[in-house]
């Protein structure tokens, strides 16, 4: 497209105003020769072509536009390289002044004043030298008006351009003049701010936010990074991470822009960069007991929930992974899922981990200070693991995070607020705890809104098994040994081990027999000394079996002895007749005694 064509509006417009100012009709056309205005006649021919299209055929707007120079024809009738169908008698001009239209060291088009009457003709020839400067003055004109339509359409290109990359970006923007006022900001600055952006643009910053460092910075000249700012709008609370950067002109301070990014969402991008947790689910957690099948019914349920939950049970029980799996079956599984040791880490440090600390708060702190567990888990759950070894002294400040949803940080009185979930748990008996006064009982109830209790590995010995076979698996690909299963030995004496150490002693013990094992069973020689201490010559003894009478003792080895040649042979119809035939009993009587010890198929070991 033509120059000239791109701004035809402009370009009628010049046309009309000279026709206006001489009384003399003009036409102005393109480097296509293609007439882009005129008026009176030439008005209804716009769009179409002049001498036929043929630049190079040597007629008049062809040598113009080629030549560069202007050209006048006093008798346009009698002229053969004025126009073929003014020859042909088509049209009926009798004389022409025009004039080359230069722009950006180019012929763009023709200006032309055309005469149809004698009058107009005398006075074309009389005035031609004037008439010239003015056709001269008014393509300069056009082309003025071209340029800074141009340039208008560019810098409106390039603000378009900037306004939908301000747009793209997920931080907020801002910007201040000179003044302290705002003069742009971004659709995320306004959902952070919660102001329409034509309520925020004119408004003074100080009321928005007050006491902003962004002022400073005008008064300064020097920029900050990545600062802590909390404000309050009324009852809307903001906390953000902003970043002022000074807009200079002439070394000289012209405004302020600035990013920034909520608080909350910050953390959380620090706990997905920072943790390698991954999701995990019900399902994950191994076991068909019925104890255990209670308690994840129970937390299945709740996870839904935001109520407070308090898991008890031993030390190794699974209380984490039941936490997780409740966390990432909430509502809350795309937020932070923050754990805090209370007993692994030491009292001096675990106020500050806990609740965070200002700049300057104490000896050694950050300069910039430092968020506490509470508020990167914001929006998310905190997992209090051994709640029971949190201080009396922490425990107030706990309660009045649980009671209000605000975090007071180490050496600050400024309160912020966390949406959070507490999952506690413990293998303290807290309610003995309460009556000694060594947890208070307000917390207490606080944190045991949904009680769940994880049982221990020898109340669900049927378990066992399971998780022995998941486990090998695991260390057998782990440490790529290739072991293929336990002896019936080593099964018979885990399945009587009482675990003080629960699933985590159980994993620990497979994971070291794997290490030590060379042959392809895992036996005696390879189980941890703590554990073999439980196997004697006459065979297996489980706790507290030097106390029980003759019969229990005979029958709980004549069971363990049935179960590991079930282990051996199998289950089939086959492997029972040559078990029989091993114990030289009759087939009768040794389904007989498997039915009286529930080990007739493999679904009710234990």
């Amino acid at each position: 497209m033509s120059i000239l064509r791109e701004f035809q509006e402009i370009t009628q417009q010049v046309a009309e105003a000279i026709s206006a100012a001489l009384q003399i009709e003009t036409e102005i056309v393109d480097d296509t020769m293609t007439i882009i205005a005129g008026t009176g006649k030439y008005k209804e021919r716009i769009n179409l072509q002049e001498e036929d299209g043929q630049i190079d055929a040597g007629y008049l707007y062809g040598r113009v536009l080629t030549t560069n120079q202007p050209f006048f024809i006093e008798d346009a009738r009698s002229d053969p390289f004025y126009d073929p169908s003014v020859l042909a008698g088509v049209t009926d001009e009798l004389a022409e002044l025009c004039t080359p239209i230069h722009y950006k060291g180019r012929v763009i088009g023709v200006i032309g004043l055309i005469a149809f009457t004698e009058t107009q003709r005398r006075q074309l020839i009389h005035n031609r030298l004037a008439y010239l400067t003015f056709l001269q003055r008014m393509t300069e004109l056009l082309t003025g008006k071209i340029a800074e339509q141009e340039a208008w359409n560019e810098w409106k290109k390039t603000f378009t351009k900037l306004e939908t990359l301000i747009e793209s970006i997920h931080e907020g923007i801002i910007a201040i003049d000179e003044r302290g006022t705002i003069i742009t900001c971004n659709h995320t600055a306004q959902q952070l701010i919660q102001r329409a952006k034509q309520d925020l643009i004119g408004t003074s910053l100080g009321e928005i936010w007050t006491d902003s460092p962004m002022l400073q910075v005008l008064q300064t000249g020097s920029g900050y990074v990545e600062q802590e700012e909390i404000y309050r709008l009324g009852d809307h609370e903001m906390h953000f991470i902003v970043t002022a950067r000074p807009i200079h002109v002439d070394d000289r301070v012209t405004g302020v822009v600035a990013t920034f990014r909520r608080m909350a969402d910050m953390r959380r991008l620090a706990y997905v960069l920072t943790n390698e947790h991954k999701d995990l689910y019900f399902s994950e957690i191994i076991g068909k007991s019925r104890s255990l099948a209670l308690v994840i019914k129970q937390a299945e349920q709740v996870a839904r929930g935001t109520s407070n939950i308090l898991i008890t049970g031993e030390s190794g029980t699974g209380k984490g992974m039941l936490a997780a799996a409740i966390h990432f079956a909430s509502n809350r599984r795309n937020g932070p899922f923050i754990i805090v040791n209370c007993g692994a880490i030491p009292e001096t440090l675990l106020e500050s981990e806990l609740f965070g600390y200002v700049a300057g708060a104490f000896t050694g702190a950050k300069r910039e200070g430092k968020a506490g567990k509470f508020e990167l888990a914001d929006g998310g759950t905190i997992f209090l693991d051994e709640i029971g070894d949190l201080p009396l002294h922490l425990q107030v400040k706990l309660l009045h995070v649980l009671q209000s949803k605000q975090v007071e940080r180490v050496g600050s009185n400024q309160l912020i607020p966390v949406n959070i979930r507490v999952i506690s748990a413990t293998n303290k008996n807290l309610e003995e705890m309460v009556r000694d006064r060594e947890f208070r009982e307000d917390l207490y109830f606080r944190l045991n809104v949904i009680p769940l209790h994880m049982p221990a590995l020898r109340e669900r010995v049927e378990d066992i098994p399971l998780l022995m076979e998941y486990f090998l698996a695991k260390y057998r690909e782990l440490l790529n040994h290739p072991i293929l299963d336990f002896t019936p030995e080593v099964r018979a004496l885990f399945m009587h081990y009482h675990w003080p150490g629960n699933v985590r002693e159980l994993e620990n013990a497979i994971e070291y027999a794997v290490n030590m094992e060379v042959s392809p069973y895992i036996g005696m020689e390879s189980v941890p000394m703590r554990i073999r201490q439980h196997h004697s010559v006459s065979g297996i003894t489980g706790p507290g079996e030097s106390d029980q009478p003759l019969k229990e003792r005979i029958l709980r080895h004549e069971r363990q002895i049935l179960y590991s040649m079930l282990q051996q042979y199998g289950y089939s119809l086959e492997a029972k007749k040559l078990v029989a035939e091993k114990l030289d009993i009759g087939l009768a009587t040794l389904y007989r005694k498997l039915e009286g010890h529930r080990l007739l198929n493999d679904e009710k070991v234990f």
